[in-house]
């Protein structure tokens, strides 16, 4: 499916973000890195006992892991669009996108993510 047809950043842009992540974790940076620099993801939010609710994520793309990240979030149900913005350490975003990189064929971020995008974590 979407994850099997990207393709993965290079060694070289894979070895920038290495200093930042366990050896456990970074098997999964470089199809993070080629969805990071897509600049888009579609997916669908999990909802238990519900239907997934589409969204639309957008950022912006950083040279540096350093820099932060804007993401932007739009949920669509039905004619109703709810718009989201987070900032975050580049080095976090590209975190939260290894995970989706893990989810399979429902392409969603990890709880923390929400969180952090509604205000409740820090």
């Amino acid at each position: 499916m979407f994850m099997e047809t990207l393709k993965p950043a290079s060694a070289g842009e894979v070895a920038i973000y290495l200093p930042y992540y366990p050896a456990s974790r970074r098997q999964n940076l470089g199809p993070a890195l080629g969805l990071y620099k897509k600049g888009t993801l579609e997916g669908q939010r999990r909802v238990e006992g519900a239907t997934n609710i589409p969204f639309v994520a957008s950022w912006d793309l950083k040279s540096l892991p350093s820099d932060t990240t804007v993401c932007r979030m739009r949920f669509i149900d039905g004619d109703l669009f709810l718009d989201y913005e987070l900032s975050l350490a580049n080095t976090e975003f590209v975190g939260f996108l290894m995970e989706v990189a893990t989810t399979g064929t429902t392409l969603d971020f990890p709880s923390l993510f929400y969180r952090k995008l509604l205000g409740y974590a820090v």
